[in-house]
């Protein structure tokens, strides 16, 4: 590859119209990290800010022969793997990455977009963790979506996160960034085999912010085909998401969105850096 093309990173993902969450949203935080982003569709949403009416899947054939031919072609130096509305989808992306096992995967899955829950079937969970999860670099999810990969046919008790967490870790997965959510911050712990590498607080602020888990998973995507190990991707990754989040705007009567480009605007004010509060903490325990 030339010397003067940025890093190609291959995103497996639903259209998101809004530009909210979604391939849109990758390209733009991909795109302000420095990289080229190629895309995959695996569905397509119908939605505005603030409602989704409809999910639907691509045929698994069309999905893997778009990510072969990208693959033929460019020199791909990150996976990120978001929204998939079908098992079989999800099959065929596995199918595809496995044969590419030294390009690092970032795997940020999404069961919250569609009212009917197509996004939460079983069938669905369990290709993701059966298939796609022991493949995975670094998994990115809430813990609700932790809880249903470690137990997707949700049959036996619900497992403790940390047991999620260790199951997970079992089958493969290198690193998970668990995010935590609460009313007015976002707790994210980083896990390897090992135990906890390091947790983060963030001020979420006050409003409904959607795209946080795509724009996480695409930044830390970028960030490891610039050639950054997992642990130091995901601190910067995590402070690219903060100003993004602090900057965040309305454009409809829905949801706001992150401000992906926050960096090429002229405000007046600037926004403080994320980890200008207070003294530095310890290694690992970085509080923002």
């Amino acid at each position: 590859m030339p010397s003067d093309t940025p890093p190609i990173v291959l995103t497996f993902g639903l259209s998101d119209p809004t530009g909210g969450s979604g391939l849109q949203a990758d390209l733009m935080t991909l795109a302000s990290m420095g990289c080229h982003g190629v895309t995959v569709l695996t569905g397509y949403t119908v939605r505005d800010s603030a409602n989704c009416d409809e999910v639907t899947a691509l045929d698994p054939e069309v999905v893997a022969t778009q990510a072969r031919m990208l693959l033929e072609d460019m020199p791909i130096a990150a996976f990120k793997v978001g929204a998939a509305a079908r098992a079989e989808v999800v099959s065929a992306i596995a199918e595809v990455v496995a044969d590419y096992d030294d390009i690092p995967l970032i795997l940020a899955p999404d069961f919250t977009l569609d009212d009917e829950h197509v996004l939460a079937a079983d069938e669905l969970r369990e290709a993701i963790a059966d298939l796609l999860a022991p493949q995975t670099t670094l998994l990115v999810a809430d813990h609700a979506t932790l809880l249903a990969l470690a137990q997707p046919d949700g049959d036996a008790e619900a497992p403790t996160l940390d047991a999620a967490v260790s199951h997970l870790l079992s089958q493969g997965c290198e690193y998970i960034l668990s995010m935590e959510t609460g009313t007015h911050r976002l707790v994210n712990t980083l896990f390897c085999e090992d135990g906890q590498l390091r947790q983060d607080l963030w001020d979420r602020g006050t409003h409904r912010v959607t795209g946080i888990t795509d724009t996480l998973g695409a930044a830390i995507a970028a960030l490891l085909a610039n050639g950054q190990e997992p642990a130091e991707a995901v601190r910067e990754a995590q402070e690219y998401l903060f100003q993004a989040v602090q900057n965040a705007f309305r454009p409809g009567m829905g949801a706001y969105l992150p401000d992906r480009f926050f960096w090429a605007r002229d405000n007046d004010e600037e926004t403080p850096a994320a980890g200008a509060k207070g003294d530095a903490p310890p290694p690992g325990e970085a509080r923002h």
